[in-house]
């Protein structure tokens, strides 16, 4: 009975942080003053992520403001090596500077940005993130364009798996869990792992893919 009843709360507290608490919590978190919209749970996770796989290339679809391309820039800054290049259709005005990050306006699945990022990716050690549109559609041409550049060992974050319902936002539409189901059956590379969500909330639920 414990389990369920865990899992129960944990849903409750998620849907809780996320709705009606949101304009309190995450939706305004920031990073060395920029504001990062991420939980805070998940952005830990990162950094434990970050310094087990130590990435050389993080390639990050979907920028808005910013904030978590400068986190990333700044965790690879204290580890001492490695780049991010973050991708977005329609950034904000003000984007952060740092040495490690630049970022890219287009659209992250264009034939010619995915060309430009395989090229890159040749020969270092790649994460990829995606955190930019989130329909269903748009996060299955994401996964089939970016999976085969991250390294064995390295890791494919899908972000916000929890809109659609699960539990949050039940209003979207398919997202990027159903993205993930239909990757799932196409792909055998990747093996999903739950030990990132050990704090119970996290709005990536069964996003953590590590590439076998």
């Amino acid at each position: 009975m414990r389990r369920p009843i865990i899992a129960w709360v944990s849903r409750q507290f998620h849907r809780i942080y996320y709705h009606w608490a949101g304009p309190q919590t995450w939706e305004v978190n920031q990073f060395l003053s920029v504001k990062v919209l991420k939980c805070p749970f998940d952005l830990w996770i990162y950094q434990e992520i970050l310094f087990e796989t130590k990435p050389e290339l993080i390639i990050e679809c979907g920028t808005f403001n910013g904030g978590s391309t400068l986190y990333f820039a700044t965790m690879l800054d204290i580890l001492g090596q490695g780049e991010i290049v973050s991708i977005d259709i329609s950034p904000q005005e003000g984007l952060p500077t740092h040495p490690r990050a630049r970022f890219i306006k287009a659209s992250s699945v264009a034939p010619e940005i995915v060309a430009e990022m395989t090229a890159l990716s040749q020969g270092k050690r790649t994460m990829v993130i995606l955190d930019s549109d989130h329909s269903c559609d748009h996060v299955i041409k994401e996964l089939r364009a970016y999976a085969g550049l991250v390294t064995p060992g390295c890791y494919l974050v899908v972000e916000d798996g929890n809109i659609n319902g699960h539990p949050v936002f039940r209003k979207h539409g398919p997202g990027p869990t159903e993205a993930l189901e239909i990757f799932h059956r196409e792909n055998r590379d990747f093996e999903v792992d739950q030990s990132r969500e050990r704090h119970l909330v996290s709005f990536n639920p069964g996003g953590y893919l590590r590439r076998k």
